[in-house]
């Protein structure tokens, strides 16, 4: 198994539950970690090949930036599945967080993984 991954995809979007949240955006900010096989994608020296990081960064920034979540594990959710169903990654690890949502930290979030490792 090898990964993919991106780092610090920084999006801006509609999340939280407290009222003010509700009417300004906020910076989320997402680190992916995709299994992959990039043997033949090496090999052939073709982007068909490959799992491209950019059309999956382009495909989450569309969906979050049109989002209005409460929370950010339903956002985690949904991106992975998006990730998952739409490009056929077999596993992730998603890390969510919210840049200054809480004083004094640099950012709270969260991590999943879904599906298995080949």
């Amino acid at each position: 198994m090898d990964i993919v991954y991106i780092r610090d995809l920084r999006i801006e979007t509609i999340i939280g539950i407290y009222d003010w949240e509700r009417t300004v955006k906020q910076v989320v900010s997402l680190d992916l970690e995709m299994a992959t096989d990039i043997r033949k994608a090496a090999a052939s020296d073709n982007i068909d090949h490959t799992l491209n990081y950019k059309a999956v960064a382009k495909r989450l920034i569309a969906f979050i930036e049109g989002s209005e979540f409460l929370l950010i594990e339903a956002m985690a959710e949904q991106a992975a599945e998006i990730v998952m169903k739409e490009f056929s990654v077999p596993w992730l690890r998603l890390r969510l967080s919210k840049p200054g949502a809480v004083r004094g930290s640099r950012d709270v979030g969260l991590v999943i993984e879904r599906g298995e490792k080949n």
